[in-house]
């Protein structure tokens, strides 16, 4: 099935932003009280999805051709196009979407472009926007290259990664509650509220795309406890709304722990490990800070050498 999703997404943008608008009023509405709109928070998300659709313009210009070399060179199928075509481009691409989501949370590299989407505080619709142009950086794009093995087209490809992420526009609110038999099957608000929750128990969990069946089959489905409130942002929490620094804050970090880090084994930990290893890190680190700074105060000289 051929389509154009770049003119599809175009046709969509009013829609996001009349969406957007209609969220904000509904909620300052119902909820005054919650705040669950900032001016600051939402320019911010703004100048990082304008950062992120340009790099990724950039970045398609030299992954296509990729995609191409492996489509000639290494497909093993090749489709008829029509429904089942697409079907099954859908379904791989959305289960190589759960891959990379859940890479994205568990491998620090990974989590260094991902960490931006997850940095505010609030959960609203224009949360979707909140991206890093660093997603190239990363590697996400390798993780669609299989595609072109299974024998689907570049543009198939770039459509269909859109489109997926377009759904997923739909899922960052806090306006509509559980959807029924739909959870089942779908990627819903609530399920993704957990996801972008960092309390303890959400932490990491429903890495969906479009449908949940990912989640429910390799255990990483939470339901959302109506007993307890999603609470939004990161472990460590990045305070500034300026779109520099939450894009590039976490691969600060990163690159500053490989240089402290002692031993090779750490070292890879510091740019491969999961992020709570760095959050360990840190903690450990301001541990030895503070030690030192008492034995300073204490001795007048360093507690240790």
């Amino acid at each position: 099935m051929q389509f154009d999703a770049e003119l599809l997404l175009l046709a969509l943008a009013p829609v996001f932003l009349a969406c957007i608008g209609w969220e904000a009023w509904h909620l300052a509405r119902t909820r005054p009280q919650a705040r669950l709109y900032n001016w600051y928070d939402t320019v911010c998300n703004a100048a990082l999805a304008l950062m992120h659709q340009s790099a990724d313009k950039l970045a398609w210009l030299a992954v296509v051709p990729v995609y191409a070399y492996v489509y000639r060179h290494f497909r093993v199928i090749d489709w008829h196009p029509g429904w089942l075509a697409f079907a099954a481009l859908f379904v791989a691409q959305d289960l190589l979407y759960y891959v990379f989501h859940r890479c994205s949370h568990r491998v620090r590299w990974f989590w260094a472009a991902h960490v931006v989407h997850h940095s505010s505080s609030r959960l609203n619709l224009s949360t979707a926007f909140r991206q890093s142009l660093m997603y190239p950086i990363a590697g996400m794009w390798a993780f669609w290259t299989p595609l072109a093995v299974l024998g689907f087209p570049p543009k198939q490809i770039v459509a269909i990664v859109l489109i997926n992420l377009a759904f997923q526009f739909f899922v960052h609110t806090q306006a509509i509650g559980k959807l029924g038999w739909l959870e089942y099957v779908f990627n819903t608000p609530s399920i993704h509220r957990v996801h972008h929750a960092c309390n303890p128990r959400y932490i990491d969990r429903n890495y969906a795309g479009v449908l949940v069946i990912w989640d429910r089959l390799f255990g990483t489905y939470v339901e959302e406890d109506p007993l307890e409130a999603p609470q939004y942002g990161i472990v460590e929490p990045l305070d500034t709304y300026n779109p520099l620094k939450a894009t590039f804050h976490e691969w600060g970090s990163m690159f500053s722990d490989v240089a402290r880090a002692r031993g090779l084994g750490n070292k890879l930990r510091a740019l491969f490990g999961p992020p709570e290893w760095a959050t360990a890190f840190h903690a450990e680190h301001a541990r030895t800070v503070e030690s030192d700074r008492a034995g300073l105060k204490s001795t007048g000289t360093p507690s240790r050498t």
